[in-house]
């Protein structure tokens, strides 16, 4: 797939298939996320993959967290455990926190664009992929799940991986509608 197609191309999947990725797929992706812009090479991502284990720890974790107050239907638990649990990979990404809080941001902004180098990596390879950052993913009992030192490290987000069932299509804002000229 070249560039430019898998820029324009991918989509953020929300729904997968139980299959596995294929072998190497998630090394090829984490490879193109170190390559990602750094300034000042911080290198401030750090990769943690959830097991199966943990996978179920952190999907009951996210039920809890979306059934709380609530007296959700069963149908609605099994939904959100179903969205939770099918994707095959569930990548923690974090950041190395630094004393700066100017390159705290830049950091951040690495981390963005290794999760999007992440992104378009698997898409070349016909997956789908989901950057969440939901209540979740900050969550203190994440973090001891996911064996992250929370006064070391912050969660940006979880990567959700796999087949697609769905592909969305969600619109966006023409070109004309968010850029400015200055004359």
């Amino acid at each position: 797939m070249e560039t430019k197609e898998a820029l324009l191309a991918r989509r953020t999947v929300h729904f997968y298939k139980p299959d596995p990725l294929p072998e190497g797929a998630l090394e090829r992706a984490l490879d193109a996320a170190l390559r990602a812009p750094n300034h000042k090479l911080t290198n401030p991502w750090r990769f943690t993959l959830l097991g199966e284990q943990a996978r179920e720890r952190v999907t009951e974790l996210g039920v809890r967290l979306k059934s709380e107050g609530k007296d959700l239907p069963e149908k609605h638990i099994r939904r959100i455990r179903k969205k939770l649990a099918t994707p095959p990979v569930l990548l923690v990404v974090s950041q190395v926190l630094d004393e700066d809080d100017f390159r705290r941001r830049e950091d951040y902004a690495a981390i963005a664009c290794a999760i999007q180098n992440i992104q378009l990596s698997l898409w070349s390879e016909g997956l789908g992929s989901k950057w969440s950052s939901g209540g979740v993913t900050r969550h203190e009992e994440t973090y001891v799940i996911a064996g992250v030192d929370p006064s070391r490290e912050e969660i940006v987000g979880f990567v959700w991986a796999g087949y697609a069932d769905i592909v969305p299509d969600p619109p966006r804002l023409p070109l004309e509608q968010v850029l400015r000229e200055i004359p």
